[in-house]
C-alpha cells in the first residue's frame, strides 16, 4: 500500500469486479470533485473468481480498453482488495512511537496477529487515537493481506498502462465513498445510522455507517448474476441480452415481473434483512437504521429501492454519488447516470488517490 510523494490533481479508481472493469477519474474542484472520465469494460467468465484474479493479462487488457475509451491521460490509479482478502486487527500500542518503531513492533509480534509467514504478507497500519482509560496507549489499526493478492492487482494495473498509487480495502473504500452520499442521508449523515448495501454480480457487501463512520461490515454470497442466469435460462437469451433486459425490462414477456423479478427481490430483501438483524444483535447501541442505500449493479434495476422499502418498512434510496459533481465533457453523462449506483468503489478509490 503506497502513495506518491506529490499529491496529484486527478486520480483514477479501478474497480475490478467479477463481471467488469469500472474506471472512474475524479479531479479536485474546490472542496469537492469533478468527474473527468468514466468507462466500463465487461470481463469474461472465470477471469475473476471469488475476488481472485485468474488471468492477469485479460484484466490488464480490459483496464487498457477502459482507459482508451475514457480518453483519460491520468496514470496514477488506485485499486482495492475485497474485505474477505484481508485480516484487520485493532491493536494497543505505546503512545509516542514513530511509524518506523510501530512497524518494527508489529513485525516482532506479527505471529500473534497474522496467520501467515511475514515474508508472504503485505501489511499497513494507522494510528486511530488514544485508548479510553489507558493513559500512554493508542489504538492502531493493522491491515494485512497475502502478498500475491496485492501483486495480482498491481500487475493488472501495470499491464493496463497505469501506475499503482494505492492498494486499499473495499470496506474502507465504501466508508470513504459514503461521504458522496451525504445529500441522500437524514441530516447529511450527522447522527444518522445508514445501511449501505453494494450488491454486485456475486457478492452483497453491507457497510453500516453512524455519523458517516463504518461501525459494521459484512459480505454475503448473493448478486445480480443469479438474476441474469435465471433470465437466460427461462427466456433463452444470451448473457448480454439478459443483462440488458435485467436493467431495462425490455424484450421480456408481461409475466416476467411475477416470474423472475419478484422472487429475486424477495431474496434481496432477505439478504438485507439478515445483515440488519445481525447488526442489531451484535451492535445494539446504534439502534435501528434510519435508511438503506442500495448500490451496485442490482440497484440499477427499475423500482428496486421502492420494493425493498415496501418489504422492510425503512426508507430506501438508490446511491447517487455524483449529484453534487460537475461532469467533464469527456465523460458520457448518460452512461454515468445509468451506472452511477455501481460506481461507489471506483469513486471511493479515485478519492483515495487524491488524499
Amino acid at each position: 500500500m503506497g502513495f506518491l510523494d506529490r499529491k496529484p490533481t486527478s486520480a483514477v479508481g479501478i474497480d475490478i469486479s467479477t463481471s467488469a472493469i469500472k474506471m472512474l477519474e475524479l479531479r479536485k474542484q474546490g472542496k469537492g470533485y469533478r468527474v473527468e472520465s468514466y468507462a466500463a469494460v465487461p470481463l469474461a467468465d472465470d477471469v475473476v473468481v471469488d475476488h481472485q484474479i485468474k488471468e492477469i493479462e485479460a484484466v490488464g487488457t480490459a483496464i487498457a480498453k477502459a482507459v482508451e475509451r475514457s480518453r483519460s491521460k491520468t496514470k496514477q490509479a488506485a485499486v482495492a482488495l475485497a474485505g474477505s482478502q484481508v485480516i484487520s486487527k485493532t491493536l494497543t500500542m505505546p503512545a509516542g512511537l514513530s511509524d518506523d518503531e510501530l512497524e518494527q513492533q508489529i513485525a516482532i509480534e506479527a505471529d500473534h496477529y497474522i496467520p501467515f509467514p511475514l515474508d508472504e504478507v503485505n501489511f499497513d497500519f494507522e494510528v486511530l487515537g488514544p485508548v479510553d482509560g489507558e493513559e500512554g496507549q493508542v489504538e492502531v489499526l493493522l491491515v494485512a493481506s497475502r502478498t500475491e493478492q496485492v501483486e495480482q492487482r498491481v500487475a493488472a494495473l501495470e499491464v493496463g498502462g497505469l501506475l499503482p498509487q494505492v492498494v486499499d480495502v473495499e470496506p474502507f473504500v465504501m466508508e470513504n465513498a459514503a461521504y458522496l452520499l451525504r445529500h441522500q442521508m437524514p441530516n447529511d449523515g450527522e447522527g444518522a445510522t445508514v445501511a449501505l448495501f453494494d450488491v454486485g454480480a456475486t457478492t452483497a457487501s453491507a457497510t453500516i455507517l453512524h455519523d458517516l463512520k463504518a461501525v459494521y461490515t459484512r459480505e454475503q454470497v448473493f448478486g445480480g448474476r443469479q438474476l441474469t442466469d435465471e433470465i437466460m435460462d427461462r427466456y433463452g437469451l444470451t448473457f448480454a441480452e439478459a443483462g440488458l433486459a435485467k436493467k431495462t425490462g425490455e424484450g421480456l414477456p408481461e409475466g416476467y415481473q411475477q416470474e423472475v423479478i419478484q422472487p429475486f427481490v424477495a431474496d434481496l430483501v432477505q439478504v438485507v434483512n439478515r445483515a440488519l438483524q445481525l447488526f442489531y444483535s451484535s451492535t445494539p447501541r446504534y439502534g435501528k437504521v434510519d435508511m438503506v442505500i442500495l448500490a451496485g449493479g442490482v440497484a440499477t434495476m427499475p423500482n428496486v429501492a421502492e420494493m425493498v422499502e415496501e418489504h422492510l418498512d425503512v426508507a430506501c434510496v438508490v446511491a447517487n454519488p455524483f449529484q453534487d459533481m460537475q461532469v467533464s465533457t469527456h465523460a458520457n453523462p448518460n452512461a454515468l447516470e445509468r451506472d452511477m449506483p455501481a460506481l461507489m468503489i471506483a469513486a471511493g478509490l479515485a478519492m483515495r488517490g487524491l488524499d
